[in-house]
């Protein structure tokens, strides 16, 4: 197997994206692919998708970036289809995309492919809007390790638990399955080492390369120091007062640096439901690394005990979870809000789903055995929301998916993430 690229060259694993992109592209005359970078982007649009009469372009080539930066007009002139690779690197070169829509608004003109959220400059949100649809392809999830190509069955959690009911495999993605990378170069390493000594060189290029076309960073060691720091509190609530402090920089640096790594896809930031009935509640955001695999050897976790050892174990599930709920409302429109609950008096519910007017409260816990002291604040989240919050879900390591109260249910992770019996132990290390 060639694990220098995404995937092996003769099959590459299916991506749960795909289909949406080639929908899309069905429909709207430009289709933004963001992510990022080294998370298959490449790999999807040139060997997934069909591609007939497709012109590829990337502006990783100096001789199309310079073309793109000088003869905009020209390089987008085509009547066919045409797909550009690394679009952030001219983001100018979007005002000529927005012209020739203009002109001919043909379902699927352009594909586009960066590795910065685009939608978060004003300037590019602004030219293509109404134009574009935008999709985000994160780091593999679990099924797609497995060889899947599918995300965890979150529509059947939120719809009907009890379709779950019974005894599944036990989740094997724990421990040292944390400390596992899901970008598809790492994925597909043979060894922990291999994956490490590849994310040593993913954080290189980044910093020493893809950072510095998002914007001029003075002091690489104190970003790649933010980053540690950032990576320990993932799963934890954003307090950038503390996070300058522990990382040595004034505020208004980390903050920068934050915003950096989130307009990278590498840090994602979890809004709470801040809907008040009874309850004070917390309205600071929860942080999250996009990758645990990376997480981990920014914060030099090596094993699963160093996990443990650092409290994190609880911290990386909720960080996996939230990773495949983030794939999971890529394939839906209109997208789902995620979003977390939290009172001044300490309840909370790690994720709150909120779609077509309903609500669906959710924990994760590392257990195999659900308690009782395990969904007492799933318990006072449904209490306060009453009928718009039919059902609570606990989800677990375990192996029985069972009705805990008649409103709460227990759910093995192995199931939710769409790890059959026959694939779950694809998984592990």
């Amino acid at each position: 197997m060639n694990t220098t690229g995404l995937n092996s060259v003769k099959a590459p694993l299916p991506r749960y994206l795909t289909k949406e992109v080639v929908h899309a592209l069905a429909e709207f005359p430009v289709v933004v692919l963001t992510g990022a970078r080294q998370t298959g982007k490449s790999t999807l649009i040139r060997e997934l998708l069909p591609k007939p009469g497709r012109d590829y372009r990337t502006l990783d080539d100096i001789d199309v970036l310079e073309r793109a930066q000088k003869e905009p007009e020209a390089l987008v002139s085509s009547k066919g289809s045409v797909t550009i690779d690394e679009i952030q690197r001219s983001p100018d070169l979007l005002l000529a995309i927005k012209r020739a829509v203009d002109r001919d608004r043909k379902p699927g003109r352009f594909l586009l492919s960066g590795s910065a959220n685009l939608a978060l400059f004003g300037k590019v949100s602004e030219t293509l809007a109404g134009r574009a649809v935008y999709l985000t392809l994160y780091p593999f999830t679990p099924a797609e390790r497995a060889g899947l190509g599918t995300v965890g069955q979150w529509d059947k959690v939120f719809a009907d638990p009890s379709q779950f009911e019974g005894t599944h495999a036990a989740f094997t993605g724990g421990g040292e399955g944390l400390l596992q990378s899901g970008f598809p170069p790492a994925a597909l390493m043979k060894s922990h080492a291999l994956q490490r000594t590849w994310l040593d060189g993913y954080v290189r290029t980044y910093l020493e390369r893809d950072l510095q076309s998002l914007s001029s960073i003075e002091n690489l060691v104190d970003f790649r120091r933010l980053m540690r720091v950032a990576a320990l509190r993932s799963g934890s609530l954003v307090n950038q007062s503390q996070i300058a402090r522990d990382a040595g920089l004034a505020q208004p640096t980390a903050h920068r640096y934050l915003n950096l790594l989130e307009a990278s896809y590498l840090l994602h930031r979890l809004p709470a439901y801040a809907i008040n009935r009874t309850k004070r509640l917390i309205k600071a955001p929860r942080l999250f690394f996009c990758d645990t695999g990376l997480a981990a050897y920014l914060a030099g976790i090596e094993t699963a005990a160093d996990l443990e050892k650092a409290g994190l174990t609880g911290a990386f599930l909720e960080t996996l979870v939230f990773s495949d709920l983030l794939a999971w409302r890529e394939t839906l429109t209109p997208r789902p809000e995620i979003l977390y609950w939290r009172t001044v008096s300490g309840a909370e519910v790690d994720f709150v789903i909120e779609r077509s007017g309903k609500i669906v409260p959710m924990e994760v816990k590392t257990g195999g055995r659900p308690r009782v002291a395990d969904i007492r604040h799933l318990r006072l989240f449904l209490d306060e929301y009453g009928k718009a919050a039919p059902h609570g879900v606990l989800l677990h390591t375990g192996q029985r998916c069972e009705q805990l109260t008649q409103r709460i249910w227990a759910i093995p992770l192995s199931k939710v993430l769409g790890l059959n019996d026959a694939t779950s132990g694809a998984f592990k290390d």
